[in-house]
């Protein structure tokens, strides 16, 4: 081993879950100082024994803190075991090559959703926010009590949104539906140990769609946040929130009905335009659910296929978008489109009513938004265009002619290819912008990738898919996973911004971090201090900047939403790497 001072400063960064045999598998060598290096091996870790030797290839250059980088390819290596990567002196650390590297991860993910929950919390075995809500900014009179408790806390605060809460609900559901044998049942629908015949994912799943239910009460009505950031008073459990007396009714918690119009009851205010961009989501997740639940619970089935055609309605009587609403602070979810949540709402209910107009309208706010905004963009602000992907392309393309279904390919393509112009000379293949929230973009960049892999038959993105990937479990820069818990023993977070972790030491199993965001907007920030020394010290540049410790609320703190997108992610992975296997055998 090498002293601090002999340490050579230059690392190889892994996927710490390892590869899938027929995989692309790729590392990264990153040094400090100008460093070139010729060739590079594979070593079998048991043996110790070299069990491939190829070229290192193009040296990539500078990278954030970095001098030198490489691009470490073995994807020709198809042998399970356990490896490292050696070039000189520098070795990685160990990962295994397996067809079944991936099997249990995205049940593993779900254990923050349950975590998340509001109302009954299967992991505190208690309550809690029982008393929501009572109305604001609607037909009824200020005040109005509507129930409305349940669904899924957003992050460490315990505010809650439709639009993350029907994305997440989206994506679980589609999870289900694209990948069911995937998934175990191991809970109870209300999230404690047990069995129901019921797939656990399917049962969180519900969980949201029950919740959105009860914010779309009416066919009039649409409520799109529940509390405020009067929410921010400092770490506390959600079972003992004193926030839940601070709004000003002694009891409860504001819910905000969607106007259509700007929304703000203290000094900073939205920019809202309309319903749309919320109503659009509702319907798509309605609509997917009523899809799956025909068969098990026609009852539940017939009142989804209902609220999904009404609140798409509800969406076409207030085009625009209804932003969430800030209170104290500057901060709110800043979401500027709409066209793709009724694209994706249109489309789910062609799905499920094939009726044609549906499809037509679809096709109609598909021409409009022929890519999410962000892709390509340098930068943009918190939560502009969501969601980070547009799942509407997908399930359009599978409804519609060969031409549509061409030019909604050539869509997803584009977009890619906008990523790609930038990836491409950087020995990460990194093209996401470091803004807030960048794991989630990186997940849903990784999940487009893979719809138009599926879609087009087309594998030339296949290496910058998996460097998403990959980054989000330890191929970045820091060498770490941005997913608490995942790997088991391996570098990931273990002071995420979470009153759970820092008052009583609870696990967050499965939360996807915020992850880097760039020294610029770091340095912007307000009330953000660091609680201990930063271990990550020199590996942080202007570039980017990630902290593992709680007081970095902006890149340390997980969120239900881009969990939720990574549990449909992991679960194609895991889907992929069995289907390759067996058609091996």
């Amino acid at each position: 081993m090498f002293s601090h001072a002999q340490r050579p400063a230059a690392w190889i960064r892994i996927n710490q879950l390892g590869y899938s045999p027929k995989s692309v598998k790729v590392v990264v060598f990153v040094s400090k100082v100008r460093k070139d290096i010729d060739t590079f091996e594979l070593v079998d870790a048991t043996t110790s024994r070299s069990v491939l030797k190829k070229e290192a290839g193009k040296n990539y250059g500078g990278y954030g803190p970095f001098m030198s980088s490489y691009r470490l390819d073995f994807s020709e290596y198809q042998s399970e075991g356990t490896y490292y990567i050696k070039t000189g002196e520098i070795r990685s650390k160990e990962f295994n090559i397996s067809q079944r590297i991936y099997d249990g991860h995205a049940d593993f993910l779900l254990r923050y959703m349950r975590q998340q929950r509001s109302g009954y919390n299967p992991f505190l075995k208690d309550s809690c926010h029982t008393k929501d809500g009572y109305t604001i900014y609607g037909p009824m009179p200020d005040g109005t009590y509507v129930d409305v408790s349940g669904g899924w806390h957003d992050a460490t605060d315990y505010l809650q949104y439709s639009a993350t809460s029907a994305n997440a609900t989206y994506h679980l559901l589609a999870a289900y539906r694209d990948f069911p044998s995937v998934f175990s049942d191991k809970h109870q629908a209300n999230g404690l140990p047990g069995t129901n015949g019921v797939s656990d994912v399917l049962d969180e799943g519900v969980w949201g769609l029950q919740w959105l239910l009860k914010m779309h009460p009416r066919d009039e009505w649409m409520f799109n946040q529940l509390a405020d950031d009067r929410d921010h008073i400092g770490f506390r459990l959600p079972i003992n929130d004193p926030a839940d007396y601070g709004y000003g009714k002694g009891n409860g918690r504001p819910v905000y009905f969607i106007s259509g119009g700007v929304q703000g009851l203290g000094k900073y205010k939205n920019r809202a335009t309309g319903a749309a961009s919320t109503a659009g989501k509702f319907a798509s997740a309605f609509a997917l659910g009523s899809q799956i639940q025909k068969k098990e619970n026609p009852k539940l089935a017939e009142t989804l296929r209902s609220k999904s055609i009404s609140a798409y309605q509800f969406g076409l009587a207030k085009p625009g978008v209804a932003q969430t609403a800030p209170m104290k602070g500057p901060y709110f979810y800043e979401e500027d489109n709409w066209v793709d949540d009724m694209e994706l709402g249109a489309a789910a209910i062609y799905q499920l009513t094939q009726d044609s107009k549906y499809l037509k309208q679809a096709l109609e706010f598909a021409a409009q938004e022929r890519v999410t905004p962000w892709i390509g963009a340098d930068t943009a602000v918190h939560y502009q265009w969501y969601p980070f992907h547009n799942f509407g392309h997908y399930e359009l393309a599978l409804s519609c002619n060969k031409d549509e279904r061409n030019r909604l390919i050539s869509f997803y393509r584009e977009g890619i290819e906008r990523i790609w112009t930038k990836a491409q000379h950087n020995a990460f293949y990194r093209g996401v912008p470091f803004i807030w929230c960048s794991n989630n973009l990186t997940t849903s960049f990784a999940i487009q990738c893979y719809l138009y892999r599926k879609l087009s038959g087309d594998d030339s993105y296949k290496h910058l898919e998996q460097a998403c990937f990959d980054w989000l479990f330890g191929c970045n820069p820091w060498g770490t996973s941005m997913v608490f818990g995942l790997p088991a023993g391996g570098d990931t977070p273990v002071d995420p911004h979470s009153s759970l972790t820092v008052l009583h030491n609870y696990p967050l199993d499965g939360g996807l971090v915020d992850g880097p965001v760039s020294g610029h907007i770091y340095k912007k920030l307000l009330g953000l201090t660091l609680s201990e020394p930063d271990e990550y010290a020199e590996f942080q540049s202007i570039l980017a900047v990630y902290h593992d410790d709680h007081g970095d609320y902006s890149t340390n703190e997980p969120t239900m939403d881009g969990t939720a997108s990574l549990v449909y992610l992991m679960a194609a992975k895991e889907s992929d790497s069995r289907e390759v296997g067996s058609a091996k055998k």
